[in-house]
């Protein structure tokens, strides 16, 4: 009895707090979705569901669309290959402090700011003083590129430094996971025979299942949700013709720059839905029954 009192003290806060700044906001962009709503009016008239209509016709939602999709599964996708593929490698030495030192500097991008860094990538990629374009153009005598104004290299060009600048958390995650086999597996298959690679895919692999699901559930509702990139480093919220254009960007330009909150309410429950359906569908194929 007392070990319950105790769990209902120490956890009434976070149940608090979830319920005034998750849920609530939740059911609250589902009331303003329902009204042509604008904070600097003194009138906001209801009209139903007509900006769920709105948004089962918009273009420029369904080109959002696509671009986070597109995002998102190429940035999660490549995370999780390189974070995995790193982390083994850490994993590898023997001594502490070589792995931690490797820890630390993957992880330094991770605690600069999105924004700071975002914008120096940006002045990385620019066309004629960009180091990216010097690079490529003195040692593969490629021509400049607008690598952030161009529809075939934007979202390629943001995923790139998306990558750089949050990797650090998998590849903690996975070294913790890694680090948590018990190594009479990994005994058990030398002295069978197994090499490196048969021992990463028949031992680590399968035995990192409840460590994958977490990193990849965590890992799409982060890039779902990225925003900072996008708006420091594209121009006009968007870039020319809406070529970077994500849901995150449309709902702040929708919100703050149209000043429309319900329609922008309508596409912020559009992502949470789309967000929810991803999760799920990575904790089912993710779904883990056994322990070790």
């Amino acid at each position: 009895m007392k070990n319950t009192k105790f769990v209902m003290v120490v956890l009434t806060p976070v149940f608090l707090f979830m319920l005034v700044f998750q849920v609530v906001p939740i059911f609250l962009g589902l009331g303003i979705s329902l009204f042509d709503y604008n904070p600097l009016r003194a009138e906001n008239h209801f009209i139903g569901f007509s900006n769920f209509v709105r948004i089962a016709g918009d273009p420029v939602f369904y080109k959002a669309f696509g671009h986070t999709v597109y995002f998102v599964v190429m940035s999660t996708g490549f995370n999780i290959v390189l974070t995995l593929l790193i982390a083994q490698i850490i994993s590898a030495f023997k001594r502490n402090k070589i792995r931690s030192l490797f820890r630390v500097i993957f992880f330094m991008p991770c605690v600069a700011p999105l924004a700071a860094t975002g914008f120096i990538w940006r002045m990385m990629y620019d066309r004629r003083f960009g180091l990216i374009n010097m690079f490529f153009n003195r040692f593969f005598g490629i021509a400049p590129r607008a690598w952030l104004g161009e529809a075939g290299t934007v979202m390629n060009a943001i995923i790139v430094f998306s990558l750089w600048a949050d990797i650090g958390y998998n590849i903690l995650l996975f070294c913790a996971g890694i680090d948590g086999i018990p190594s009479d597996f990994y005994e058990a298959a030398v002295i069978d025979g197994a090499g490196p690679v048969s021992r990463f895919f028949k031992i680590t692999l399968p035995l990192l299942a409840r460590t994958m699901c977490f990193v990849l559930a965590m890992t799409l509702i982060f890039y779902f949700q990225t925003f900072a990139q996008f708006e420091v480093m594209q121009n006009n919220h968007g870039g020319p013709n809406d070529i970077g254009l994500v849901l995150s960007l449309l709902i702040y330009r929708t919100a703050f720059v149209s000043k429309n909150m319900g329609y922008a309410s309508t596409i912020s429950l559009a992502l949470l839905a789309l967000i929810m359906i991803f999760t799920i569908i990575s904790q089912r194929l993710n779904k883990v029954d056994w322990g070790y």
